[in-house]
């Protein structure tokens, strides 16, 4: 291994930056490459091709596999450079929200949506928690919770507070 290492090093290298820009994934390549050819030395057929032309084969296959799990990730950028603004200064709708609204809002639900609310949020109990908890099937402790919640929204709109968008 050594001997293939020192003389078709350059080669993988070669293969592989010219693919992978990140030198540290790129070195981890490299040595997944090598440790590839080790596996599978016994494939190789000296008739079908040359040892060089085998490796830079192998190596190419792994840099194409990298570059295809790369592109199934989703770019991520620090937050600083995103332009978002620091937690500390962010204001949540929550905080700008009137309590007192909020307390008659909930208050205006009938009073099976209020339970759920209540061992939800206040309780802290999952949908399934619920459901065996209350008796009512899953299905039907969700949509409540749903209907309730979008309920709440378009009482609090009507009384000027600002309420998150919901995911579509």
């Amino acid at each position: 291994m050594h001997d293939c290492i020192t003389r078709h090093g350059g080669l993988v290298w070669g293969v592989i930056r010219r693919s992978v820009k990140d030198s540290t994934a790129a070195e981890d390549l490299v040595q997944e490459v090598f440790t590839e050819i080790w596996k599978k030395a016994a494939f190789f057929d000296a008739a079908v091709a040359s040892e060089a032309t085998f490796i830079a084969l192998v190596a190419r296959r792994r840099a194409i596999d990298f570059l295809r799990r790369q592109g199934r990730q989703p770019d991520f950028e620090p937050l600083e450079a995103a332009g978002s603004i620091p937690a500390s200064t962010a204001s949540a709708p929550s905080l700008n929200c009137d309590p007192e609204a909020v307390k008659s809002s909930v208050a205006s639900l009938p009073d099976d949506t209020r339970q759920l609310f209540r061992l939800f949020f206040d309780e802290g109990f999952t949908h399934p928690e619920i459901a065996e908890k209350t008796g009512l099937p899953l299905g039907t402790v969700k949509t409540r919770l749903r209907r309730g919640l979008i309920t709440l929204r378009e009482q609090l709109r009507r009384v000027g507070i600002p309420t998150p968008q919901p995911a579509s």
